[in-house]
């Protein structure tokens, strides 16, 4: 006869949710982008399960969602390099990709798991990448909000966000890493080290190759170290399937009409460049908020219209696109309590800004320096 407890981890056992597990193979990264986008699509309209999927990156300079390029990437270097630039569609800031990193992504029903919010969803699923990594033989930590560490070094990002009732939470793993490359890439890269006078990236940054050495273990052996973290921390059943041809045609399509041309990693380029422009900065905890401003009325007491970019997380990220919208003749002097007010109307998942750092940046453009 069974004890209550071998009953309980039958039942638990069989409770367990199914994960596909994939690997799309070594993609540009517009077609990775646009294969996140289709799988997003693809699950939201019920034709594919929960998924795990591998990523790998041929060079590319990726954008957040709300950044703008010429601020962000070094464009001439990127061409001369034969680096891509592409643009996500989660938030956050500009990163170098190349076949040097592991990307890993899980597309997944909201109530699959019951994480709870985005901030809950995101420790849960880091500490099981990070007990993953553990198992090569590093101590890898959680490091709120949304990175995982070895020793005080950052060695994977990651970041996501809710559509509807779907889910996409990815991050990449540095298995080795070109400095090099990701400074002739990035603006960010140079600004960020001198803001914190750090000379060199491996005092932020470190790679499994730096870790182990002769004992960096393949992409193969990664991909299951990660896959054994996620079933054994995030309690789900994984199994190694297939790429729908169905998910491949909708990335071609979604590469081919937006995300993979050049006017959709262009849409926010330069604005302090045009004629009327005012700009601001703020820098808060939970990132960088740049208001570009353009004001109308006899006095220019309202706001015409607003363009918001930075490194934060939102989701979902169309939030940001409402907010600029509704701003349209709000009056200046009624920024801070126009934006406080719509954040909290708004159903946002996560937002690593404070709505206070919007109206922050929007007013330091909009008033004149004594």
């Amino acid at each position: 006869m069974r004890s209550k407890e071998n009953t309980h981890k039958d039942r638990s056992a069989m409770t367990k949710p199914r994960f596909r597990v994939i690997d799309t193979g070594l993609r540009t990264g517009r077609q990775n982008i646009a294969f996140d986008q289709a799988m997003i699509d693809a699950h939201l309209a019920g034709e594919i399960p929960d998924t795990i999927r591998f990523i790998h990156f041929k060079p590319v300079a990726l954008l957040g969602r709300h950044q703008a390029l010429s601020q962000e990437i070094r464009q001439q270097e990127c061409a001369a390099r034969g680096i891509e630039v592409g643009r996500r569609i989660t938030g956050g800031g500009a990163i170098y990709l190349d076949e040097g990193q592991l990307g890993w992504a899980l597309v997944m029903r909201r109530r699959t798991l019951s994480l709870g919010d985005l901030a809950n969803t995101a420790t849960a699923i880091c500490k099981a990448a990070a007990a993953g990594l553990s198992s090569l033989g590093i101590e890898a930590r959680f490091r709120p909000r949304n990175d995982i560490e070895v020793a005080g070094r950052k060695i994977s990002g990651t970041g996501g966000f809710f559509d509807g009732d779907t889910l996409i939470y990815q991050g990449t793993v540095l298995v080795d890493l070109n400095t090099e490359k990701m400074f002739a890439a990035l603006n960010v890269a140079r600004e960020k080290l001198a803001r914190k006078d750090i000379d060199d990236a491996a005092d932020r940054v470190t790679c499994l190759r730096a870790l182990l050495g002769d004992k960096t273990p393949d992409m193969p052996t990664l991909e299951a170290a990660l896959v054994r973290g996620f079933a054994d921390h995030l309690g789900l059943d994984p199994y190694w399937g297939e790429v729908l041809d169905a998910e491949e045609r909708r990335a071609a399509e979604l590469y081919d009409e937006e995300i993979g041309t050049d006017e959709f990693v262009a849409e926010i380029d330069d604005p302090a460049r045009e004629t009327g422009v005012l700009s601001g900065t703020h820098t808060g905890t939970g990132g960088t908020v740049n208001a570009f401003v353009r004001l109308e009325g006899a006095r220019n007491e309202r706001l015409r219209e607003v363009l918001l970019t930075g490194d934060f997380f939102v989701t979902p990220p169309r939030i940001i696109y409402d907010l600029e919208a509704s701003l349209r003749r709000v009056p200046v002097a009624g920024v801070m309590a126009h934006v406080t007010g719509f954040f909290d109307a708004a159903n946002v998942g996560m937002l690593s800004a404070a709505p206070q750092d919007f109206a922050k940046a929007i007013l330091q453009a909009v008033t004149p320096e004594k």
